[in-house]
């Protein structure tokens, strides 16, 4: 798999885009993405952040920007819809050899 490379937030982002850019970051699908989608989503961060400084704004702008958010599985909502549960990586766990000479040693009577 090739490296992938998270661009830096515009600094001149409306406060909203940034923040939702530096959430994408810590989320989990983050894991997943690959440069065509932070490409993608800082896109739409800059389009979030131009509607959101925008004096007048408008509904099917909003909609659109919400609808490609969704291609990147933002919301635990997104996520559902396509089957995809993100779940917290389970602790390290002895493996079958370990637990099987375990039971071993307990079946001779060696285990304390």
């Amino acid at each position: 798999m090739k490296p992938v490379k998270v661009p830096n937030a515009d600094r001149n982002w409306h406060p909203i885009a940034q923040r939702l850019w530096d959430s994408l970051k810590t989320s989990g699908q983050a894991d997943f993405y690959q440069n065509s989608d932070w490409a993608f989503a800082f896109s739409l961060c800059e389009d979030l952040s131009y509607y959101k400084k925008a004096g007048k704004r408008s509904g099917q702008m909003l909609q659109t920007i919400y609808s490609a958010f969704e291609r990147l599985l933002v919301t635990e909502g997104d996520r559902r819809r396509v089957r995809i549960e993100l779940t917290e990586p389970v602790p390290e766990q002895d493996s079958a050899a370990v637990v099987a000479i375990a039971d071993y040693k307990k079946e001779l009577g060696l285990a304390e």
